[in-house]
């Protein structure tokens, strides 16, 4: 059964590549979903997916790509989304 989460990703995650490689990740798991910036300099994900495929996209995010340093990473469970693919939504 799907369900969707919302993680907020902290730490130096603006400026290297993590929404790109959130995306990549995600279209890998076949998970659906949204990745954008926030003001506050942390990154939001909303995804949509099986609870393996969502347990793997956390686990990934708590490292990120090459030159992002995570310092925590937020995950809620929220109401059931559907979304068509996987986009990065830009302010």
């Amino acid at each position: 059964m799907e369900q969707t989460i919302s993680i907020v990703v902290s730490g130096l995650v603006q400026g290297v590549y993590y929404r790109q490689s959130t995306k990549e990740k995600a279209l890998e798991l076949g998970i659906s979903g949204i990745v954008k910036n926030l003001p506050d300099g942390n990154v939001h994900i909303l995804a949509t997916g099986s609870s393996d495929q969502l347990n793997e996209l956390v686990h990934w995010c708590k490292q990120g790509p090459p030159h992002a340093n995570v310092s925590s990473v937020d995950v809620k469970s929220v109401e059931s989304q559907v979304f068509m693919g996987f986009v990065i939504q830009r302010s």
